[in-house]
């Protein structure tokens, strides 16, 4: 009876083992992705505490195969892409507080699904305490924002304004 058992779970498992090949991680240029930020009016909701936002230079993004159980990690800059398996992620730009650049990072990022017509699986703002509030939904891949990273190049302010020297 064992053997039989083994017999049958080696041929259901062999088309799963033949997949599973290496995770090939590579990076693509592209142009840079073109989004306008919408203002919406709040009405009467009154915020007590608003929080500065800060661009990052990129993000630091997580894939899971989960098919192989594989996990890669990949650095992406904002106006990039990656290949993640079949899939292509393209980083349009990742923000977080300004006061506290650990903090609470978020990403809008648009995936791409790299056979047949490349359709666009995913598209939006990725929140990195909160994954699940705005996830991937693909059927063997997820990809999630951990951190951004570095900042973006910003125009320092001239040494003249302020010295103190009157």
């Amino acid at each position: 009876m064992m053997t039989k058992l083994a017999t049958l779970t080696a041929a259901l498992l062999l088309p799963v083992m033949a997949q599973a090949q290496e995770i090939q991680i590579e990076m693509l240029e592209i142009e840079p992705l073109k989004y306008e930020t919408l203002q919406i009016p709040l009405g009467d909701v009154k915020s007590e505490s608003v929080v500065a936002a800060t661009v990052g230079k990129g993000a630091l993004l997580r894939g899971l195969d989960k098919l192989t159980g594989q996990v890669a990690d990949f650095e992406l800059d904002n106006g990039y892409s990656v290949k993640f398996g079949t899939l292509r992620v393209d980083m349009a730009q990742c923000r977080h507080p300004s006061e506290n650049p650990n903090g609470d990072a978020y990403a809008f990022i648009s995936v791409y699904e790299d056979q047949g017509e490349g359709a666009n699986v995913f598209q939006g703002w990725m929140v990195a305490s909160s994954p699940a509030l705005s996830a991937l939904d693909h059927a063997r891949y997820d990809v999630w924002v951990l951190r951004c990273t570095g900042l973006a190049q910003v125009d320092a302010p001239s040494s003249s304004e302020g010295d103190g020297n009157e």
